[in-house]
């Protein structure tokens, strides 16, 4: 049987009681400011641009940074966005440079993984999803299409885009009440961050808008690959539909306060463009 699903009709305390997964809606919460980090475990160093950037010449090729997305908030919420990947089968067949688990990344920069509050999965992938059972403590929130278009009431992969551990991992997670199943798009999820779907890099892949000091900050992950995305307004290549990939873009150039708080989900210029503090870690303010 697949976890039941409930109903979050006032508080976030509320939610935090139900077993299983919940589905969230948009309820009105406080505002709060976050500090926000990009923090790299690992390089493809020589990647297809043409799996990244819609009609790139295929002899390019473009570093991939793998990334998780740190958001420090009020009163110790300690938020990921998407959390990495770690199963041996996944290192194997990338063979990824410098890998580090990113619970170790994080922990080296002061980051327990028993500190982290919430994981915000912005899609199944292995990159994004693996990395989630490294947090003891964390909820888990990702969209119910996105949960119910991939994993089966057992546990089982439904597609092949979701691996089967992860499948079988994001079931565990629910039956352990760490699964927040959240209800479409434009919903405030944690005081001082929405997310949003319609960037159709999966079934429902979700972004989120991050309120900081600076202003909205929009963590795209993989519905914007890389600047060249934004620059160019060029649709990613894995997307079920281009049209609606650019005009996720759009939308989330509206969204943020500069343009360049716009960050996509592996290009390795984030690290650049940013103040770094340490080799793989940059403050996006």
């Amino acid at each position: 049987m697949r976890p039941p699903v409930g109903w979050i009709g006032g508080t976030l305390a509320a939610a935090l009681l139900a077993a299983g997964p919940v589905a969230i809606t948009g309820a009105t919460r406080p505002e709060a400011d976050y500090q926000v980090y990009a923090v790299r475990y690992a390089t493809l160093p020589a990647f297809p641009t043409r799996a990244l950037v819609a009609g790139a010449d295929s002899a390019r090729r473009s570093e991939v940074a793998m990334t998780v997305w740190l958001l420090k908030g009020p009163e110790r919420r300690t938020v990921l966005v998407d959390a990495g990947f770690y199963r041996d089968e996944f290192i194997q067949r990338w063979r990824p440079a410098g890998f580090r688990r990113p619970s170790e990344v994080l922990d080296s920069i002061g980051v327990p993984p028993e500190s982290v509050t919430d994981i915000i999965v912005t899609h199944v992938h292995w990159d994004h999803l693996d990395g989630a059972d490294l947090f003891p403590n964390a909820r888990v929130w990702i969209q119910r299409e996105e949960y119910d278009y991939h994993v089966g009431p057992g546990g089982e992969a439904l597609k092949p885009v979701i691996a089967p551990a992860d499948a079988a991992m994001l079931k565990r997670l629910g039956d352990a009440g760490r699964l927040q199943l959240v209800d479409g798009d434009d919903r405030e999820i944690i005081p001082g961050i929405r997310v949003f779907t319609g960037g159709r890099h999966t079934w429902a892949s979700q972004y989120a808008a991050v309120r900081t000091r600076s202003g909205t900050v929009v963590i795209a992950s993989d519905n914007v690959y890389l600047y060249e995305n934004i620059d160019r307004h060029v649709p990613i290549a894995a997307t079920l539909d281009s049209a609606a990939n650019l005009a996720a873009q759009d939308r989330m150039l509206r969204m943020v306060s500069r343009k360049d708080l716009l960050i996509p989900g592996h290009d390795p210029a984030v690290f650049q463009r940013f103040p770094t503090e340490g080799r793989d870690v940059a403050r996006i303010d």
